[in-house]
């Protein structure tokens, strides 16, 4: 069987993320008697300018899509989406629009043990700010996601208080932004192919089959 490694830019606070997570587990139960597939979350932020303390959600999206209006039409749509695929948005809950730089962090820390790990990390990252409203820029909720997923308290709450990795957080999405990646959420397959937007679970059952396909031939001329 040949593997995949899929690299996912991404943002917690982004709903199309959350959904293309959503989709692409869809997919990758489809296609698992045919092909294993390894997962990296990679850092992006929508809202780098937003202050460590967040800022009135509810306020900044109407700002942003031009009126109350447009957000709920937005909201009403991405909650049907949701729906398909298992994912109970509640964007009323949602009241403060964090700054997503030690969500992220959290993320990297976690992929310090496996990848398993980081994954219930950002899961529970996603259900907190998309189906909880909680604060995914507080360190008191990170701790908690954290400590849920399985990390080590004492370890994770040390290094909230501190800046470490921070600066690699910020270069990371900087490499990001310099590769072209301009939106997320971004999937990299094997490093050399590459998916933008949250494409539907039969698109990507799709992508992961050729990719595959092209490895096992790739691999028989070579032999």
């Amino acid at each position: 069987m040949e593997r995949i490694t899929i690299d996912i830019v991404s943002d917690v606070v982004c709903p199309w993320c959350y959904l293309g997570k959503a989709r692409l587990e869809l997919a990758i139960a489809e296609v698992q008697d045919e092909v294993g597939v390894d997962i990296n979350w990679r850092p992006y932020r929508l809202n780098p300018d937003y202050p460590p303390e967040g800022v009135d959600q509810k306020k900044m999206l109407a700002e942003k899509l031009g009126g109350a209006d447009k957000v709920a039409s937005a909201h009403a749509m991405l909650t049907g989406l949701g729906r398909e695929v298992g994912i109970a948005f509640n964007f009323d809950a949602i009241t403060i629009g964090p700054n997503t730089l030690d969500a992220h962090r959290l993320i990297h820390w976690a992929v310090t043990e496996d990848r398993e790990l980081q994954n219930r990390v950002v899961d529970g990252l996603f259900k907190a700010n998309f189906e909880e409203g909680r604060n995914v820029g507080d360190p008191a909720v990170l701790l908690d996601i954290a400590v849920k997923a399985g990390l080590d308290s004492s370890v994770i709450s040390a290094l909230l208080a501190s800046d470490a990795d921070s600066d690699l957080i910020v270069a990371e999405i900087e490499s990001a932004r310099q590769m072209g990646v301009n939106g997320v959420p971004f999937f990299i397959f094997d490093q050399q192919y590459a998916v933008s937007g949250a494409q539907t679970p039969d698109v990507l059952a799709n992508a992961l089959r050729d990719i595959a396909k092209s490895k096992a031939e790739a691999r028989t001329a070579m032999n």
